[in-house]
């Protein structure tokens, strides 16, 4: 099967519950974490020839006018951090991976914190091909993977209301597939995966001619998003899937969002009280995996590129910020100087 991924597309036009109750609020978790999580692995970007007119509107594509423009126009969202240890200066940058496309741009001081660096690193440089490959690579669902009819029929029922071709997520793991379409689901209210933060400071690096390093490897991060057992990936799919069906998925996405475009630290640090998604061992431990336990290996990764000289300009996604498990907390403890970069006024 041959896929189209949304990245080098932007690259080349640059140049105690029940059972019921259990899985709807598993299925929470995983629009609250993958999505954060998905973006980072190549989209599919096929789209019905047939789509009706109430699909999301195609998202605009890049040249350098619009980018010039962007950046000229940007103000400024998200978290910012400066971190400084043996007397050089770095930054932590907490991004989102769907945005509307008037958040795209790094604003003034995001920019300019990113022109003080001398490199930029992200949780993976989506934008280099061997990234992409290893990518699609580690994707692609392993024997023994395949859902039941049932399952797969309602996930192909789910891309075609997403205004996908239905054969554009096949063969990928269920767990990729269901990720994929929860971000794919924030189109419907404005936010786009193409818009992600990260692929434009990306773009915005490269053409300063800053090198871009990866902090994680392709492998390591499908091994988060895949469930321990076949019957947690059939929860897993199941649980995704009513929370797409019956657009609970939505408001916990928007909120997060939210929290970011207005640098609401609290409100994201607060969102295990309102995620609906943390109520069991099992949610729990998922979340553990798919944020907390990747974060030191995040904080060993940015303190080695600073530790080598570099000033580095570090984006990652914002849930990996909160928290005493969060970057910041980390970074502190390994002997920087952490301190928040406020926005506005």
């Amino acid at each position: 099967m041959t896929t189209t991924s949304r990245v080098p597309a932007i690259a080349t036009a640059s140049n105690g519950a029940t059972p019921t109750r259990a899985r709807r609020h598993r299925g929470t978790l995983a629009i609250a974490a993958l999505a954060t999580l998905a973006l980072l692995l190549p989209t599919p970007a096929a789209q019905a020839a047939d789509a009706p007119a109430s699909c999301p509107p195609a998202a605009l594509p890049l040249n350098g006018e619009r980018i010039q423009a962007g950046l000229r126009d940007a103000t400024d969202h998200g978290f910012l951090w400066r971190i400084v240890k043996d007397g050089r200066t770095s930054y932590l940058y907490g991004t989102i991976h769907a945005a509307r496309v008037e958040w795209m741009f790094p604003g003034p001081r995001t920019l300019a914190a990113l022109a003080a660096s001398d490199t930029l690193a992200l949780e993976l440089d989506v934008l280099d091909a061997d990234i992409q490959a290893r990518l699609a690579a580690s994707a692609r669902a392993r024997p023994g993977e395949a859902l039941p009819a049932d399952l797969a029929h309602r996930i192909e029922a789910r891309m075609s209301a997403e205004c996908l071709d239905p054969a554009a997520l096949r063969g990928f793991a269920p767990e990729f597939q269901i990720a994929t379409l929860a971000v794919l689901a924030a189109r419907r209210d404005g936010f786009d995966p193409a818009y992600a933060i990260d692929l434009v400071l990306a773009l915005v690096a490269r053409g300063a001619a800053k090198p871009t390093v990866s902090l994680e490897t392709p492998e390591l991060q499908m091994a988060a998003l895949r469930l321990p057992s076949r019957a947690a990936t059939i929860e897993f799919v199941q649980s995704g899937l009513d929370d797409l069906e019956s657009g609970r998925a939505g408001p916990l996405l928007v909120r997060m969002i939210k929290a970011w475009t207005d640098g609401d630290l609290a409100d994201l640090e607060g969102y295990e009280r309102w995620c609906e998604c943390l109520r069991n061992d099992g949610e729990r431990a998922a979340m553990r995996r798919l944020l907390d336990d990747r974060n030191p290996a995040l904080a060993t990764a940015i303190d080695a590129a600073h530790s080598q000289g570099r000033r580095v300009f570090a984006a990652v996604g914002s849930l990996h910020m909160i928290g005493p498990a969060g970057l910041p907390a980390l970074l502190t403890q390994r002997g920087y100087r952490v301190e928040r970069v406020r926005f506005g006024p």
